[in-house]
């Protein structure tokens, strides 16, 4: 197996959203903002080389949508998903399995694209399977008020249309060991419901996709809660429960949003499970 991170630009989110109830005095520390309250987020997805399979974990936002709706979040930087892929030897039509780990548009709005006369909407990945599960797509397939600006028809429906749609089996509680896609997943339903978070064995360790479970090292102590999620009070008890698995067994957390850093480790403190040390990915893993 080898993994390599998949670096497909960034954009900027307000940063109140983006901590909920936290006074800005405390998260512009980690998280600094600029004139206009926006945070830099980054786009980082996860690429898997397993055998004959070659797994994409998330896509960022793609880029059929309009000027408008880009204009909100001021995309910026030079890194693509293409070209990603292709700095190691890769192309999205060797992509054999696209996981998702939910449907908010910033995590699969790559999946599908324009067709080449721009008439329709086809496939960004025309060989792969696309991996969701039954719950959670009929959550953002019918989705409520709160949640409805991040569930793009355009982004899901074609998806199911394509026929390449596939549901990966439901735990009886909330963990899921060696899933169809050959790793282990945790289902949270705090951020939206059933979020998958994967956790994988790599070279000795315990690599975790943390999606927006934690989004940035920003968000480790338990009130850093972003104002996106629809059960605060739940992503503060799974977080409490995740943290703590992760300092006790030294995960490598892979973080999706975190603009200034690929991995991260926690550590348990008297004031809680806290930020251990940062990492680029290539320093813990070749």
């Amino acid at each position: 197996m080898q993994i390599y991170p998949i670096e497909t630009g960034n954009f900027k989110l307000d940063g109140g959203a983006m901590f909920g109830v936290v006074p800005k005095v405390l998260w512009q520390r980690t998280n600094p903002a600029d004139s206009n309250n926006l945070i830099d987020m980054s786009l980082r997805c996860m690429l898997i080389e397993d055998n004959k399979r070659l797994i994409l974990i998330d896509n960022g936002t793609g880029d059929k949508q309009n000027e408008k709706f880009f204009s909100y979040y001021f995309p910026f930087g030079d890194e693509t998903l293409d070209s990603s892929l292709a700095k190691y030897g890769f192309h999205r039509n060797d992509i054999t399995d696209v996981f998702l780990t939910h449907l908010h548009f910033d995590h699969c709005g790559g999946s599908i694209q324009w067709n080449k006369n721009k008439t329709g909407y086809e496939p960004a990945f025309k060989n792969a399977r696309f991996w969701s599960n039954k719950d959670h797509w009929k959550w953002a397939t019918v989705p409520n008020q709160r949640e409805k600006a991040s569930f793009l028809k355009e982004n899901i429906n074609p998806i199911e249309e394509s026929g390449q749609l596939n549901f990966v089996s439901l735990p009886e509680k909330d963990f899921l060991v060696n899933s169809e896609l050959g790793f282990d997943i945790l289902f949270a339903d705090g951020h939206t419901d059933k979020q998958m978070i994967p956790h994988i064995k790599y070279q000795g360790k315990t690599l975790v996709f943390a999606a927006d479970l934690l989004p940035t090292t920003g968000h480790i102590p338990l009130p850093y809660v972003m104002g996106y999620d629809t059960r605060p009070l739940m992503t503060m008890d799974e977080k409490a429960e995740f943290l703590k698995k992760a300092a006790d067994n030294n995960y490598f957390i892979f973080l999706e949003h975190d603009a200034s850093h690929q991995l991260c480790t926690v550590k348990h403190t008297n004031k809680g499970v806290r930020l251990d040390k940062t990492y680029k990915f290539n320093e813990v893993f070749q």
